[in-house]
């Protein structure tokens, strides 16, 4: 699944190793907040005009990826 998420980025020195998209100083987070409470894509891609489309989906199938249920074997 990974591997198909190639705009999500991780590196130490951009902000703090958080999740970012394309090594920008965006976080994953802060796309999907904006998600949550209602932002539309065109008002985040608006505010936001080095994103694409294709990274605000992308963070979507992260969080989709990061809340599959896992078995943890004892």
């Amino acid at each position: 699944m990974l591997k198909h998420l190639n705009r999500i980025t991780f590196d130490p020195k951009i902000m703090t190793g958080k999740t970012c998209i394309r090594g920008m100083r965006i976080p994953v987070s802060l796309i999907l907040n904006l998600v949550a409470n209602g932002k539309l894509n065109q008002e985040i891609l608006e505010e936001y005009p080095d994103l694409e489309l294709e990274d605000i989906k992308q963070c979507l199938l992260y969080a989709a990826w990061l809340a599959e249920e896992r078995v943890i074997p004892n």
